[in-house]
């Protein structure tokens, strides 16, 4: 057993309090017992970041299908405070989304301790739209099909988490109804969708918006377009890339104005050239050039981002001006919420996996707590 000693904790329900925390796997009581995990005077508790869109990080990526990739990529984000994460795949030929899919299915059947849990799988594409195709390679997008689906989820140990999709294409909206019948998050993205196809999908299920602005059909006063309608449907939950590269902070400052509190999510979208500086890295067997913290193909095409978590979180507060605690929402419960994960994580209350974030005053990560178990502490 371990505990937080007169810390600063962001407690459910309560916002931030300065009390006793102790745990082992989960939260046990908000009493001091067992050995103390000293922290800064200036560090607060917080509930572990979730990021349910990130295809690697340190040097790899959810596509190399390996479970050593995997690996590298949660002892990377624990360094940034996430302690689980969706591994988000691309367009890619079948074989190469299958083999990703198998080595999640062998990596969490290890339970592996080190770093942040992969909770699941982010199927971004390969159902998308060419127009809107971003950085996916377009020789291997595809036509939705939920027998192919099925075939993807079952590889992954049936732990597709979300799906990515275009709502327009052929056979789009049987595949929505598919995956909400199963409990499976269908989200809107890399798509030219209308106003009105959007509206079919939210009534046929689909509930998330991939990456809210980029690499969708923008607003417009004749048809709002996918992004006017992110702003509009509260049945969606946004995503969010906050590293100013990818939104304007005047956007997120809309999106923020637009939706419900719940109804907003901050992602990385980040590729393997997160943690390794400026240079060139690869993405779906594409040249990316990193510099200045904005990764691109040689077009110039915005090609996912090496944002870290922590820094998502303190963009949204000193430059969309979001309040503190809401912006950590964003990181922990509303995409606890939007995975039906929230009865275990997300919030800091008892029963709650031990599942922590500790920033000081400068949104630097102190360390980060994962099953009770210290995954990252700073040197």
């Amino acid at each position: 057993m371990k505990h937080f000693k007169n810390a600063l904790v962001y407690v459910a329900g309560e916002g931030l309090k300065k009390c006793d925390l102790s745990f082992e796997e989960k939260i046990l009581s908000f009493e001091a017992k067992g050995e103390e995990v000293k922290l800064p005077a200036d560090a607060v508790v917080l509930p572990g970041f979730i990021d349910e869109h990130i295809h690697g990080a340190g040097g790899s990526d959810a596509m190399d299908g390996t479970e050593e990739a995997l690996s590298t990529i949660a002892r990377t984000v624990a360094e940034e405070g996430t302690t689980g994460f969706l591994a988000t795949t691309m367009t890619q030929s079948p074989s190469a989304i299958l083999k990703a899919m198998r080595a999640v299915k062998a990596y969490r059947a290890k339970s592996p301790k080190e770093g942040a849990a992969v909770l699941g799988v982010h199927l971004e594409g390969p159902f998308i739209a060419c127009k809107f195709k971003g950085a996916q390679p377009e020789e291997y997008v595809a036509k939705p099909d939920t027998a192919v689906f099925d075939g993807y989820n079952e590889a992954s140990g049936n732990a597709v988490k979300i799906v990515t999709l275009a709502p327009e294409a052929d056979g789009a909206q049987e595949l929505v109804a598919h995956l909400a019948e199963r409990g499976i998050v269908a989200s809107i993205g890399h798509t030219a969708a209308k106003c009105e196809d959007i509206a079919r999908a939210a009534d046929a299920g689909a509930r998330n918006v991939t990456h809210t602005y980029n690499a969708q059909s923008p607003l417009h006063h004749r048809d709002i377009g996918t992004v006017g309608s992110a702003l509009l449907d509260d049945r969606l939950n946004c995503e969010l890339i906050a590293d100013t590269i990818h939104v304007s902070v005047p956007a997120m400052q809309l999106l923020v104005k637009c939706k419900p509190e719940e109804k907003l999510t901050l992602i990385t979208d980040a590729i393997r050239a997160k943690g390794l500086g400026d240079g060139e890295s690869e993405l779906g067997g594409q040249k990316v050039f990193v510099k200045n913290g904005e990764a691109r193909l040689a077009d110039g095409t915005l090609a996912g981002s090496v944002l870290r978590m922590n820094r998502a979180v303190e963009n949204l507060v000193k430059r969309a001006g979001v309040p503190f605690l809401q912006a950590v929402d964003c990181a922990t419960i509303n995409p606890a919420r939007n995975l039906g994960l929230e009865k275990q994580a997300g919030s800091i209350a008892l029963g709650k996996n031990a599942d922590f974030t500790v920033l000081d005053g400068n949104y630097d990560v102190v360390c980060t707590v994962r099953g009770g178990n210290i995954v990252y502490a700073r040197s």
